[in-house]
This record gives structure tokens, sequence and C-alpha cells, in this order.
């Protein structure tokens, strides 16, 4: 055997056990997920608010507790997230929101959201008209790629 096959040999190996070990910590990671969705499915609450103000800030900028702040990862606090500042009764607080539903909590209006701690999964009752959002701008390479789409006779895509 060669040294360029002895070489590929150990390379071969070297990216199976890396394989085996990502699959082993994404199952690891998978069953913590689950567990933690569960503890808050169990926690969650209805309450009505008045949301005041949403935006993606980092969590040191966020007004979030320094409690909070202190047990989150330290990669973790560098990154934006959604937080949402709502009058629940008579004080206000910082609330961080599911991705999936930050686009959709209205912002100056009354709502009954679904939280569990200090995170919003559910909005459910919008009070009030919610105003349409405007269409996001097109992109240079997008708005290019239709008109080439129109002049060859297909319609844009949307």
């Amino acid at each position: 055997m060669g040294p360029l096959a002895t070489t590929l040999l150990i390379i071969a190996i070297v990216v199976v056990v890396v394989v085996i070990v990502l699959f082993i910590l994404g199952k690891k990671a998978q069953k913590k997920q689950a567990e933690q969705q569960e503890m808050m499915e169990a926690n969650k609450q209805t309450i009505s608010m008045l949301i005041i103000d949403k935006k993606r800030m980092k969590m040191k900028d966020s007004g979030l507790p320094q409690m909070v702040i202190d047990q989150t990862p330290k990669l973790m606090r560098g990154t934006k997230l959604p937080i949402v500042k709502a009058k629940v009764g008579p004080q206000i607080m910082s609330l961080v929101s599911d991705e999936k539903i930050f686009e959709s909590i209205p912002v100056k209006k009354e709502v009954k959201a679904i939280v569990s701690g200090i995170y919003i999964i559910g909005v459910k009752g919008l009070h009030g008209k919610t105003e349409a959002r405007p269409e996001k701008k097109k992109g240079f390479l997008k708005r290019l790629s239709d008109k080439i789409q129109e002049k060859g006779g297909a319609k844009p895509l949307k």
C-alpha cells in the first residue's frame, strides 16, 4: 500500500468518526429540545397585553432580566433575538417572541398572547384592524430575472 492510499484511508476513517459523533450529538439535542417543548406546553398561559414595540435586538441590549442573560450560553448572547416590549397589567415587560409569530404581532394593539415564562409562543385574539404590511422591494437580481422572463413570454414568479 502506497502513501497516498494510507492517507486516503486515514482521512476516510476520520470523516466517518466525525459523522458518527455529529449524529449522536444531534440525537441528544433533539431529545433536549423535545423536553423543553413539553415543559413550555405545560407552563403556558394566556395573557392580555398591549404591544408597545417589537425589534430584533442583541440580548444584552434587550432589557431582559440580568439572570436570564447570565444563564444563556456566551455564543448566544451576541445573536439578535425577536424582542417584544409589552404592557402586561400595570407593568411594562420585555419578552422574547417565537421566530414564527414575530411578524404577525401587531404594534400598538392589544392582543391575547400565549406566554410561557418570558417567551411568547403564540398570539390569539387580535383586537382592532391589523395594518397590511407594505411589500418588500425586489432586489436587483429578482427584477432582472422578472424582465428576462417577461421578454421570453413566461409569467413572472411572485
